[in-house]
């Protein structure tokens, strides 16, 4: 089974383009203002707008309420919401009713955290997947960082890997942890919130490689 691959943070049509040329399958929009990566409802519209068919479009949300994020759902055409913060799985289960979209949870791997007890409550509750990402005590995301990827579960369950992806890495990722699908963000930029088209390419290029084994 080939590995997917969502290219997070995006805000420029030409990163859309370039994402999309390079066979990615999902792109992230980040709903979350502190983030350097956040988008406004106009500019998600806009970037959405030149997305081919096939190409799908995931709201990250960090504790947002299902007010906020109903009000992004009517505008934006999400196909997925990505939960980022300390929602409880009542909380995701019951946003994702509300707005009748599929979810998926990211869990920070934290050292003392029971990991596959975590990702059974989200499960649970109706998650899609679940995306493992770097413990940081203050970031949402976004860190660079990444986990021990031998912690990586096994579970009957899509798991997405995120945390320090880059093009370099990203082949020895999958390979490590057989992740259904990996998510990358400052791995391929130039700048927070600016993509760079070779970067993305390269680590493309890797998540294909990193499949084929």
């Amino acid at each position: 089974m080939r590995t997917r691959a969502k290219i997070c943070g995006i805000t420029r049509i030409e990163d859309v383009h370039a994402v999309v040329n390079a066979g990615a399958d999902a792109i992230g929009l980040v709903f979350y203002p502190p983030s350097p990566r956040a988008v406004h409802t106009e500019q998600a519209q806009a970037l959405v707008a030149v997305l081919p068919p096939y190409v799908q479009v995931v709201g990250l949300f960090v504790n947002s309420s299902q007010q906020e994020i109903e009000q992004i759902v009517a505008r934006v055409p999400l196909d997925i919401l990505q939960f980022h913060g300390d929602e409880s799985p009542e909380t995701c289960q019951q946003i994702g009713d509300a707005v009748g979209r599929r979810w998926y949870k990211a869990i920070q791997v934290k050292p003392d955290l029971d990991l596959k007890t975590e990702i059974e409550r989200f499960q649970h509750a109706g998650a899609s997947a679940i995306l493992l990402d770097a413990w940081h005590p203050d970031l949402k995301g976004g860190t660079g960082h990444s986990f021990d990827w031998q912690q990586f579960p096994k579970m009957n369950l899509p798991l997405i890997l995120a945390g320090g992806l880059n093009p370099d890495n990203i082949q020895q990722a999958i390979q490590t942890t057989q992740a259904y699908a990996v998510d990358v963000s400052g791995g391929v930029e130039a700048a927070k919130g600016i993509k760079d088209q070779h970067l993305i390419e390269r680590f493309m290029q890797g998540v294909h490689c990193g499949s084929a084994k």
